[in-house]
């Protein structure tokens, strides 16, 4: 009997010791700030909090990932954005600078603002076309932008500061969130667009 059980794990041996140097790869998520379609690339900032209704952009640098080599693994292309904070409280917006590849925090002044305002609200949603309006909206004689954050149901409306009044709409939207399988750093296995993915749908 001793000997059989001393046999039984002498054979087990081998399945534990394999089963400790699998590699399951890990797992990244965070707001994209660009995508090259041409590279296959996405880069994003990633979420320190890991929470979605309090989300942490604050991590540097940004991460770049290179496309999953297999179609089947990659999700809808995400929309880039720069926008990684919006704070009312502070009267300020956290925009990321790709050029300095840094943040910049933006005082601005706050003209209207509307909160619990969901999807459907006829602030943020035309019903007669079924689509959602288009935001940030910039009011170029006004010299206004107005976001939409679905996500804190806030819609508000601000003046920004001279010198970056030329920035375009794009550069005021907050990025797809994404997440990434991977077992090399830069080279995502699996790559889903969290923003654009609905987990309850059949």
């Amino acid at each position: 009997m001793r000997n059989m059980l001393k046999n039984m794990l002498l054979a087990a041996l081998p399945v534990v010791f394999l089963a400790g140097c699998v590699d399951y790869g890990k797992v990244d998520q965070g707001r994209t700030v660009a995508v090259d379609k041409d590279k296959k690339t996405v880069t994003f900032i990633r979420d320190k909090a890991n929470d979605w209704q309090k989300p942490d952009y604050t991590y540097l640098p940004a991460l770049t990932y290179a496309f999953p080599t297999d179609p089947a693994e990659m999700g809808e292309i995400p929309k880039a954005g720069l926008r990684m904070k919006l704070d009312t409280e502070k009267a300020q917006v956290v925009l990321y600078d790709p050029k300095k590849q840094n943040f910049e925090t933006i005082p601005i002044q706050i003209v209207d603002k509307q909160e619990g305002i969901d999807g459907s609200h006829p602030l943020v949603y035309d019903a007669a076309t079924g689509k959602a309006k288009q935001f940030p909206a910039l009011d170029k004689d006004k010299k206004t932008v107005s976001i939409y954050s679905g996500r804190q149901k806030l819609l508000v409306t601000f003046l920004v500061p001279e010198q970056y009044e030329s920035l375009p709409a794009a550069a005021w939207d907050s990025g797809d969130e994404v997440r990434v399988y991977y077992k090399e750093d830069g080279k995502a296995l699996r790559l889903m667009n969290v923003t654009k993915t609905n987990i309850f749908k059949k």
